[in-house]
């Protein structure tokens, strides 16, 4: 489990990022590598040493998550937009002396990837997004059957400290309940995975990195969207959106919802729940090389 990375920790201005490298073989563009709830970039463990054999890897951790800061998140929670975490990893990739790279992004991580596309399209070659829809046509369709397998949505915005002290009073039944609450429980996980995962969420800060991180994408993450799409902005990067067949974002018609987003978008359904990186490594491993491929400064055999 990622035998050829090397642990990282990165000043990037308001934060510390950290995550895994690895350095890999020129030719192909870098990959950024962003993770969910409520994970780590150790969600990529599956498919990150075979990734690495192909491109220089960057697996990173958000803010608020795992072992890179955790400021306080403001009245307005600013502090977790997207459009600040998107900056965060612009900022952490050109310390690797990577102006252009791919982004493959699960979930929350998925959010940051949306807002790189639209704030720093020149940065991408192109994203790779993992079951996820756009934030507000999730909460604009909300009803009982996403309520209930989404419930952190609506728990984590509450004001603090009440959700906090739910997630800190019981980290591993937290993680291992919204774990193993989905399609496949947890046999996607190995134990050490889903400990490594407690033990990020029971450090100091972490449970309130969460919450802001929710309290953004229902607050002012809303507000910079609603002025992009107002402006009529779209992004030129291509965007590849995949989900899981057996859970909740195909009802929202995913491929259509991110046509609203970017000029180019394209995607399936792969017969899985929702955490595909660690479902379905294969497949979006698969995903991860040929977009590599399309994205290279010169033309390279598919692999």
């Amino acid at each position: 489990m990622f035998e050829r990375y090397e642990p990282f920790d990165v000043d990037v201005g308001e934060v510390r990022i950290a995550g895994r490298r690895s350095v890999g073989p020129a030719g192909l563009p870098p990959v950024l590598l962003l993770h969910g709830h409520p994970q780590t970039h150790l969600i990529w463990h599956r498919l990150a040493d075979e990734l690495a054999e192909h491109a220089d890897v960057v697996a990173a951790d958000l803010r608020g998550y795992g072992a890179s800061g955790k400021p306080a998140g403001g009245g307005d929670h600013a502090a977790y937009a997207k459009r600040t975490m998107a900056a965060d990893m612009v900022a952490l990739m050109q310390t690797f002396a990577h102006d252009r790279f791919l982004v493959a992004a699960h979930d929350r991580g998925a959010r940051v990837a949306a807002r790189l596309a639209l704030d720093h399209p020149d940065a991408l070659t192109s994203a790779l997004l993992l079951d996820v829809a756009p934030t507000s046509l999730m909460y604009a369709a909300t009803d009982r059957a996403f309520a209930t397998a989404y419930f952190h949505w609506f728990l984590l915005i509450r004001p603090e400290p009440l959700p906090e002290r739910l997630l800190a009073a019981d980290p591993r039944a937290y993680v291992e309940g919204v774990l193993g609450g989905r399609h496949a429980g947890l046999a996607p996980f190995p134990p050490e995975v889903v400990d490594a995962y407690v033990q990020a969420l029971a450090a100091p800060g972490t449970a309130h990195g969460i919450c802001e991180d929710y309290r953004a994408s229902a607050g002012i993450d809303l507000e910079h969207d609603e002025a992009d799409r107002a402006a009529g902005a779209r992004t030129p990067v291509p965007l590849r959106v995949l989900w899981g067949a057996h859970g909740v974002v195909g009802r929202f018609e995913p491929l259509d919802a991110w046509r609203g987003w970017a000029h180019q978008v394209s995607g399936r359904a792969l017969d899985c729940g929702h955490y595909l990186p660690e479902e379905r490594p294969d497949d979006v491993l698969a995903e991860i090389l040929a977009l590599l491929v399309a994205g290279a400064p010169t033309a390279l055999p598919q692999p």
